[in-house]
């Protein structure tokens, strides 16, 4: 079971990443590789078609599971979601905690019609030039990471480089924060941050208090039909699976029995 500061450890690791990278490619090289790259797609856009949308990530690990997949080749998993109609992909690119890469994004872009998530702990604006230069549409902002004047700064740098933000909450607090910093693509993780234990009353409470306007994406816990039946309850615009689909031994079959309601996911 992790430990209550798994994110403190996490974002430790993620400074000294982020030094050893900056010393291997310049910010410069990075945005040299932007300039010659097309536009971003609209996450926000691809999550507002009519029904619930589906975020389906690739990940081979995490801290409260261990290693979910064995048999993992992100090319395979992202053609068997495309083929299963998600309406985006996240990719887990953390590789210390959950055995991600940034590497995955480029492999999958080529082919890839929908908009592609990169999910990390962004802290700083470097992330968001990998993530852009690597072929990412849209990063994670976790409101728990940054500080209030953080999250705004990533918020609006995320925009200059075309893509979109699915800035992530827990608490009430977070989602005031979130809001005030402009974010209209709000995350609601299920799943706290400092224990891993999962609520689904969570998103059931916090969906309350977004306006309108703002996506809502239901995150973690959901395995059941009745889990998918309580979001839509709540109102959520979409939900983003993993650990379900990743234990599968086809992810796309999976994401297809779970929205037509055949057995459990």
């Amino acid at each position: 079971m992790p430990t209550p500061n798994i994110l403190q450890k996490i974002l430790a690791q993620k400074t000294l990443e982020i030094a050893a990278a900056k010393n291997t490619i310049s910010a410069q090289e990075l945005q040299a590789r932007i300039a010659l790259m097309g536009p971003a797609r609209s996450l926000r856009d691809a999550l507002q078609r009519n029904g619930l949308s589906v975020i389906a990530e690739i990940k081979k690990a995490s801290p409260s599971a261990g290693v979910i997949r064995e048999n993992f080749n992100p090319p395979e998993i992202a053609r068997s979601y495309i083929n299963a109609s998600a309406d985006a992909i996240s990719m887990l690119t953390d590789e210390k905690f959950f055995h991600g890469s940034l590497a995955y994004i480029p492999q999958i872009r080529p082919f890839t019609p929908i908009p592609i998530l990169r999910k990390d702990f962004i802290i700083d604006r470097y992330q968001l030039l990998e993530a852009r230069a690597a072929g990412a549409d849209a990063v994670l902002l976790i409101v728990a990471a940054l500080e209030k004047a953080q999250l705004r700064d990533l918020l609006r740098q995320t925009r200059e480089l075309g893509m979109e933000a699915l800035v992530e909450t827990h608490t009430a607090a977070e989602m005031d924060i979130a809001l005030d910093a402009g974010a209209d693509i709000i995350g609601i993780n299920n799943r706290s941050l400092e224990t891993f234990q999962i609520d689904l009353a969570t998103t059931e409470q916090l969906a309350l208090l977004a306006p309108e306007s703002v996506v809502i994406v239901a995150e973690s816990g959901l395995h059941t039909r009745d889990d998918v039946q309580r979001m839509i309850a709540a109102g959520v615009d979409a939900i983003l699976v993993g650990t379900h689909f990743m234990k599968s031994p086809d992810p796309g079959a999976a994401l297809q029995a779970f929205l037509s309601g055949r057995g459990e996911c």
